[in-house]
């Protein structure tokens, strides 16, 4: 089934979704795009919105919409919006190694910024039910962004990517593919399951990073930066997918929950050497030319899970949710 559309958080998605609920009418230009907060409700929730039409889509929004000029157009002019301001926040790493070497490297202990230390120290039920919530506009479609690099990989990279893919889907069994032990972990929660349910209560700041990865992979040129995304990602998981096994245990959660995170541990720990020496080394063996794009990919990972975390731990600090709409307690 595919999700309802979301209600707009400001001018240029509320075009955008007139839009595709067939409404006529002129859609925002490259002026006003530029003014928009690069990394704000309203333009982050455009792009959502129009990558998603290339994955599942929305109930009653034509699929033709997926390939229209105008909104094409009006995505472009956002995507720039969207990587300029990436670009230039994100710091310059030297070299793929040094890039690569800072997510070997973790903190002593809690260093204050960490979600998944949070959680495993004093995270309380609520918040789990928040992160995985939000989380979940990824990782009901865990892997799929990362597939659109592997027609445009040649090689040792492409058989790594497919061998990691292969695992990311189940290797072979539907009960196993990881969107589905996400949904699994929902529903031990008391959350919705229903795909893009959450959408509405997400905050920017998440759906940032789940944008980050349909740019890298919808673009060809921008394939050096989603194996360094896709590399980031496959790295940092399995000291945090530990931290949030211990948090869900901590919390009462039934097995199901916890299997998603037990997963991560142990498929991701041979993921990371994989991408490391295969994935990585094979797309700089074949073309050395894309180091920079994939330290970017990383660092640019790094920076805006950063932004995320710095929003949820705020908030929880302060006691208050980290979403913009309530999810409910999970008890009626």
């Amino acid at each position: 089934m595919a999700p309802v559309l979301p209600m707009p958080r400001g001018e240029l998605s509320r075009a955008v979704l007139r839009a595709l609920r067939g409404n006529t009418g002129t859609l925002p230009g490259p002026a006003d795009v530029l003014q928009a907060e690069p990394y704000g409700d309203d333009l982050q929730l455009c792009l959502y919105v129009l990558y998603e039409l290339h994955y599942r889509g929305f109930d009653g929004v034509d699929e033709l919409c997926e390939w229209d000029p105008d909104l094409l157009r009006f995505r472009a002019a956002a995507e720039d919006r969207f990587l300029t301001a990436l670009r230039a926040d994100t710091p310059t790493a030297t070299s793929v190694d040094e890039a690569v070497g800072e997510l070997l490297v973790e903190p002593i202990g809690d260093d204050g910024h960490s979600v998944t230390h949070h959680l495993k120290k004093s995270g309380e039920l609520w918040q789990l039910r928040e992160y995985v919530a939000l989380r979940s506009i990824y990782h009901l479609k865990e892997a799929d962004p990362h597939l659109w690099v592997v027609p445009r990989l040649r090689g040792r990279a492409k058989a790594a990517m497919v061998a990691i893919e292969f695992d990311e889907f189940g290797g072979g069994r539907a009960e196993n593919i990881h969107a589905q032990l996400y949904a699994d972990l929902m529903a031990d929660l008391a959350l919705d399951t229903l795909y893009g349910r959450y959408l509405d209560a997400v905050p920017a700041q998440a759906l940032a990073t789940v944008n980050q990865m349909s740019l890298f992979g919808l673009h060809r040129r921008l394939r050096g930066a989603l194996v360094g995304h896709f590399a980031a990602v496959e790295i940092t998981s399995p000291p945090g997918s530990r931290r949030l096994a211990q948090a869900l245990r901590k919390a009462g959660a039934g097995p199901a929950a916890q299997l998603f995170y037990d997963e991560h541990v142990e498929a991701d720990a041979v993921h990371e050497q994989i991408v490391r020496r295969e994935v990585i080394g094979g797309l700089l063996e074949d073309e050395p030319a894309l180091a920079s794009d994939i330290a970017f990919g990383i660092r640019s990972t790094g920076f805006l899970e950063g932004q995320l975390s710095e929003h949820l731990l705020a908030s929880w600090r302060d006691g208050r949710s980290a979403l913009r709409e309530p999810i409910g307690d999970g008890t009626s």
